[in-house]
């Protein structure tokens, strides 16, 4: 992604996850925005964004982090909001394991509590190894958790699964976690 592309992409996930309010934008309850209002109230912030290039950021943000309606008229973030919204996504039976990056500090706690949610609507787990190596790296050396999430779900905790395809549950237990990886 282009450098412009990713401050704008920051952005973006500031306003349509976080804070539409410092733009002065309105998300529905769940979570999508007007395209044209988004434009016209980033213009302050990011100059260069019109409704093309806005297009091309979501097509080209490698997590998908932003979805369209079929129109383009109305566009959100995929998941990651501490906004109460409501996406709308069905329970899903995830595949046997699911992974999760972390880093060293946060393992103390993790080993204790689990996974929580905090401040996000979901614990967010992924299918691929890979993924979550790059999830945990944002913050250094990634230590990659595998989620017996087929265990989980057998004992009713359900599962979501976003239009990006990250897996979303509310919390994994410490009994679900394989520290040995």
């Amino acid at each position: 992604m282009k450098t412009n592309h990713k401050h704008i992409s920051k952005f973006l996930s500031l306003v349509l996850r976080h804070d539409p309010g410092k733009i002065g934008l309105q998300l529905d309850e769940n979570g999508w925005a007007d395209v044209e209002e988004l434009v016209s109230k980033c213009q302050k912030y990011q100059p260069n964004l019109d409704i093309e290039l806005l297009k091309e950021i979501v097509e080209t943000n490698d997590k998908k982090r932003f979805a369209f309606n079929q129109d383009y008229t109305r566009i959100r973030a995929s998941q990651g909001h501490s906004l109460k919204i409501d996406l709308k996504y069905t329970p899903k039976q995830p595949p046997e394991f699911l992974y999760h990056g972390t880093v060293e500090k946060f393992m103390d706690a993790i080993k204790e509590m689990g996974l929580l949610k905090m401040s996000r609507h979901h614990v967010h787990l992924s299918e691929e190894r890979e993924t979550a190596t790059k999830v945990g790296s944002r913050r250094g050396k990634p230590i990659i958790l595998i989620i017996r999430s087929g265990a989980m779900h057998a004992n009713g905790i359900e599962f979501f699964q976003s239009d990006n395809g990250v897996w979303l549950t509310d919390n994994v237990s410490p009994e679900y976690i394989d520290f040995q990886s």
